[in-house]
């Protein structure tokens, strides 16, 4: 979760992901990231959802609802105006959860280890402490506590392999 640099952003962060984030697990979404933005004279409010099998404009809408009734029935957000969006994960958001591992099966992966190394493979099977990454024909095993950035490659012209 992340804020701007105005005081009192990080508290009211924390405070409206504890106040939706059982909200939206009901609706079956995770809450991937708060954000807070000076935006003028208003604030905007950016939260970020996903979910296995990614999200649809229908589960946005049912988040926006959700979040909006959260929100006017406390006061997390206190009296100062926002504008609240709401948006799926994107694709240029680092892998730091093994859900997102999973999420991103058969994707191509670039991941940078903490000795330093860098290694570009298709991600295989994960569980809760490592991925099966295909790099160069062969399974490698990384447990997530190597890695120290992933994010998903972009592919224009990937044929479907699976």
């Amino acid at each position: 979760m992340s804020s701007s640099q105005r005081p009192g952003a990080d508290t009211t962060v924390t405070a409206v992901s504890a106040a939706v984030s059982g909200r939206l697990q009901e609706l079956g979404l995770d809450l991937e990231a708060v954000e807070l933005t000076p935006a003028g004279k208003r604030r905007v409010l950016r939260i970020a959802i996903d979910k296995d099998g990614g999200v649809s404009l229908d589960d946005v809408a049912a988040a926006t609802r959700a979040i909006n009734d959260v929100i006017d029935s406390s006061d997390v957000m206190g009296e100062h105006p926002y504008t609240l969006e709401v948006t799926s994960r994107g694709v240029d958001r680092p892998l730091t959860q093994p859900r997102h591992w999973r999420r991103n099966r058969s994707r191509l992966v670039k991941v940078t280890l903490a000795d330093g190394s860098e290694l570009t493979g298709r991600i295989g099977d994960s569980d809760e402490e490592q991925v099966s990454l295909d790099v160069d024909g062969s399974a490698r095993a990384v447990p997530y506590a190597d890695v120290t950035k992933a994010l998903v490659q972009i592919e224009f012209n990937r044929k479907d392999q699976d």
